[in-house]
């Protein structure tokens, strides 16, 4: 018996199965860690395109700031004559933004046009962005509509300014295949794009 124990003391013929336990949470690790990176790198590629294509839809649809669709500056308070730019003075700029109800358009200064409104336009925004990102909510994207010198004031064809949009994604997590165990997360870069406001009317962008 003790000769029995002696020789499987001394075996060593599990050896590379005991090396390839030790070595096989790091070969997985690194593995995770290759593919976390290429689905980082995806998912901060389909983030810059939802921005791009909702700042796209921003701009060619319905106003989400309803309150500048109507809005005279040349018959208002401000009294730009009819036929000249709206200076930032008079339009310093609105920011827009969802509680996932409610859409609330914010004046970026001192504003005498209204600061209402279009739920119904912001929401169609989200669900553009949406389908190319599906964990966009409404929560995540702040619009902005920043003087950029063009229109006139009393344009009887539609908005008397043409502002800047920019469409912001923010607050958005990524979660690695590494860290899913432990609920961790990585928080994704925010992300802006602007364009200039094309006819501000209509419900539906390429």
């Amino acid at each position: 018996m003790s000769g029995l124990l002696t020789r499987f003391a001394r075996s060593t013929g599990a050896g590379p199965a005991a090396e390839f336990a030790l070595v096989l949470p790091l070969i997985l690790i690194f593995l995770l860690g290759i593919i976390d990176v290429g689905r980082f790198a995806w998912e901060v590629n389909r983030a810059e395109k939802a921005t791009q294509t909702g700042a796209r839809w921003a701009a060619a649809t319905n106003m989400i700031a309803s309150g500048l669709v109507n809005y005279s500056f040349a018959t208002g308070v401000e009294a730009v004559p009819a036929g000249t730019p709206v200076d930032d003075t008079d339009f310093p700029g609105i920011s827009c933004s969802s509680n996932g109800t409610t859409t609330t358009c914010i004046c970026l200064g001192t504003c005498n046009f209204p600061t209402t409104a279009n739920n119904a336009a912001f929401t169609a925004l989200i669900d553009r962005m949406a389908d190319i990102k599906p964990d966009i909510g409404a929560a995540n994207v702040i619009v902005e509509y920043r003087n950029s010198g063009l229109g006139f004031a009393g344009d009887p064809n539609g908005p008397d300014v043409a502002p800047i949009i920019s469409v912001r994604l923010r607050d958005l997590d990524f979660v690695p295949l590494t860290l899913m165990l432990f609920s961790g997360t990585i928080d994704l870069p925010d992300f802006s794009y602007s364009l200039t406001m094309e006819d501000g009317a209509g419900s539906w962008s390429n």
